[in-house]
């Protein structure tokens, strides 16, 4: 990102300071836009679209001409290289358009630098949704003894409320870490957490999470070590810190190991899809609801959670008022005959 062009740098602001986009999904669209700008100038060059062309190609000298001299078929051509040299899928090719698209846009509405978008009415290729991937209920179960039965572990009782607060609550990672014991109310009913684009939110808390969170804290009152900067963090680390994205992932694959679900692909986001699920699907909360607990911008976002387990379509089949309906006997000798009569009935015996 050293060499990013005047342009991109100034976009790169505005994503992080007007709109407050996290730092990941800003260096994700910048990534983009460089892999764009760098095959457009390779390409128009003649020059080879292998990797170590990329590498040796910069992209410092990008400026507002070769911006506006984009066109409809190079955003195009650029999706085809991608799916073709790069091997991306659709929706790595969705995700690449939209960080174009998302850039025009600054540069022809919010800028007004440009006067069009060469990539606005390119349709996003199409995504089918996948299954998000949950803890059974019985597996949360594994989880959480992992964690209540590790006696030598000087971190159980915050380890332990961190999962409790994730299985129960389906708050990200990122949310998880910030919260300060001043975001929680004194009676640990509810907490505010910060999420996506710098909004914030209320959590309201279950009996778990309270007595999860009091025994927490009742440890944290002791370290007399705690860093100036990080007095007020809800979780602390070992170093007396807050608590970083990185240790709380490594913490949970390790319960995860000792449950013996480190082999299921499971990770801190599928915490956040298995509350939301057992919500959802055990909990019958209303999607609408679902949707303010999980902070989601959009109702189609928490739909993807409407999914339904195997046990629940087969008892639904099972609820058809016709399920009971029985076939017609099959008649099984034929006697007195007419000619011709029930000739249908010979064949199929």
């Amino acid at each position: 990102m050293n060499d990013l062009p005047d342009i991109l740098r100034e976009y790169r602001s505005h994503l992080l300071v007007i709109k407050a986009d996290s730092p990941k999904t800003v260096d994700q669209y910048l990534l983009d836009l460089t892999l764009f700008f760098k095959w457009l100038k390779i390409t128009r060059s003649g020059g080879k679209t292998d990797q170590e062309t990329f590498d040796a190609t910069p992209i410092s000298d990008v400026g507002y001409e070769l911006a506006a001299s984009v066109t409809r078929s190079d955003v195009l051509e650029f999706l085809v290289y991608a799916a073709s040299e790069r091997g991306n899928g659709a929706k790595a090719r969705a995700r690449k358009l939209s960080s174009i698209k998302t850039f025009y846009k600054y540069l022809t509405v919010t800028t007004h630098l440009l006067d069009k978008n060469p990539a606005a009415d390119i349709d996003t290729p199409s995504v089918r949704p996948a299954l998000p991937k949950f803890l059974e209920l019985e597996e949360c179960q594994m989880l959480l003894d992992a964690v209540r039965n590790d006696t030598q572990s000087a971190t159980r009782d915050r380890d332990f409320a961190i999962i409790t607060l994730f299985l129960n609550c389906g708050m990200r990672l990122s949310e998880l870490c910030g919260i300060n014991i001043s975001d929680i109310d004194t009676e640990l009913r509810s907490m505010r957490v910060l999420g996506k684009g710098a909004k914030q939110r209320v959590i309201y808390l279950n009996d778990a999470c309270r007595e999860a969170l009091l025994a927490w804290l009742q440890v944290r009152a002791r370290d007399a070590q705690i860093k100036a900067d990080s007095r007020d963090a809800l979780f602390i680390s070992s170093r007396h810190s807050r608590i970083s994205n990185k240790t709380v992932q490594w913490m949970v694959y390790r319960y995860l190991d000792m449950a013996g679900l480190g082999n299921r692909d499971f990770s801190v986001h599928k915490l956040r899809h298995t509350a939301a699920t057992l919500m959802y699907r055990d909990g019958g909360v209303d999607v609408r609801v679902l949707k303010d607990i999980l902070g989601h911008e959009q109702l189609n976002t928490t739909q993807i959670y409407t999914h339904v387990s195997n046990a629940q379509m087969e008892n639904a089949m099972q609820k058809n008022p016709l399920s009971r309906q029985k076939p017609p006997k099959r008649l099984t000798a034929i006697t007195q005959t007419q000619p011709g009569e029930n000739d249908a009935v010979k064949e199929e015996n």
